[in-house]
């Protein structure tokens, strides 16, 4: 399998709690809407929590500031992600996530990228 990893920042004009709420009740029954269309087969939003832990964690690295949370999206292959994108209804789909994104993803402070796991344990 492959995954894409979509580290992401909110826009600066939505709040925390109310990007985290978008996100999880508007956003993610999109996407699981059109899981099919994109050919994806499994979908997990992270919430970042609270600010004392990450920034300890952040700080004591000397890291940037951190993300507001992640989204990793499964397929079968880089053929199936593909194929996803190969349709009308795959385009369409994408469109309309990308367009739903912009409401509350500063795109500019965000980061995304295709993996692939190699478990440790």
């Amino acid at each position: 399998m492959i995954k894409l990893v979509y580290c992401i920042t909110r826009r600066s004009d939505v709040t925390a709690a109310e990007f985290h709420r978008y996100w999880l009740e508007e956003h993610g029954p999109k996407v699981a809407r059109v899981a099919q269309a994109i050919r994806a087969r499994r979908y997990v939003q992270s919430h970042s929590i609270g600010p004392g832990l990450n920034d300890a964690l952040r700080t004591s690295r000397g890291l940037m500031i951190g993300y507001d949370g992640m989204t990793e999206i499964w397929w079968d292959s880089e053929a199936e992600l593909a194929a996803g994108t190969e349709t009308d209804e795959g385009r369409a789909a994408a469109a309309m996530l990308l367009e739903d994104e912009a409401r509350f993803i500063d795109f500019a402070r965000s980061t995304i990228f295709i993996t692939r796991e190699h478990e440790i344990f």
